[in-house]
């Protein structure tokens, strides 16, 4: 079975954190170096992170992880939202929750944001000097939001008793601009999976949008555009492509293959233990 895959650009360098479900119960992280179309494998954990309550600093160097790992043992419990570095999970600093009800943190640019309090294992210090730390919405596509991702004209509203944005997932369409254009190449995403991209998998449809005519992208599972307006893919066979980004031309213009990767679990190296 294919793995499913998801990625968290950075906002400032080419850089993506892969997360990784599958075969079974793990769960595994990579850095994706678009700029070098390098894949470097991390951590493989029997856990499950969930993707949506995740984030990457904007210059690419550290992961905010939201974890459920049942056989835990330590100060932040079973359920936690942990700093690492990518691609690894090996935690500087985190902070326990009160179960999966939880939407995480992200990253700020404004190091005077802090919403969280002093972490029950590691030191935050280090991250404090240079971003902060926000409470995620309860929102479908919360990562995507955080990256230029808005709502379609057509899409409905938000229910205002709706607390976790649920009831109008299935319908909801996402939609973002190609970087570098007049705006009239769009990327588009639905599916009620890819809001929360947990629970049950159900259909992804992502769309490249033009005057005229659209594209379906059938084989993408994740997609978004990088800073340069090129697209990212990452394939339900599991492999991460660079394509020219409009519908006249979808080249691959680099392509790394993850499908084929099976847990190796192995101790980090000596820099994942230090900011």
């Amino acid at each position: 079975m294919s793995p499913r895959l998801f990625g968290i650009p950075a906002l400032r360098a080419p850089i993506v954190a892969v997360l990784r479900r599958g075969p079974s119960d793990w769960s595994h992280v990579g850095a994706w170096d678009v700029g070098r179309a390098a894949y470097t494998p991390g951590a493989w954990i029997r856990a499950n992170l969930y993707p949506q309550r995740c984030d990457l600093s904007p210059d690419g160097r550290w992961l905010c992880s939201f974890t459920l790992k049942g056989t835990a043992r330590w100060k932040a419990g079973p359920t936690y939202v942990a700093i690492s570095r990518l691609p690894w999970l090996t935690a500087l600093a985190a902070w326990g929750t009160c179960g999966t009800w939880t939407r995480g943190l992200h990253f700020v640019e404004d190091p005077a944001v802090w919403q969280v309090g002093a972490p029950e294992a590691g030191d935050a210090g280090p991250c404090r000097t240079r971003f902060g730390l926000a409470l995620t919405r309860a929102d479908t596509f919360a990562v995507e939001r955080r990256r230029g991702w808005t709502e379609t004209p057509d899409s409905p509203p938000r229910d205002p008793g709706d607390t976790w944005d649920e009831r109008r997932a299935d319908a909801l369409t996402m939609e973002k601009a190609r970087p570098g254009s007049d705006g009239t190449t769009r990327l588009t995403v639905r599916g009620g999976f890819a809001a929360f991209r947990s629970g049950r998998p159900g259909p992804v449809r992502y769309e490249i949008v033009e005057p005229g005519r659209v594209l379906c992208l059938e084989d993408a599972q994740w997609a978004d555009w990088d800073a340069a307006g090129r697209l990212l893919v990452a394939t339900t066979d599991g492999r991460l492509q660079v394509r020219d980004g409009s519908t006249s031309g979808l080249a691959v213009r680099s392509e790394v293959d993850v499908g084929a990767l099976v847990p190796s679990p192995a101790p980090p190296p000596e820099d994942a233990h230090h900011w």
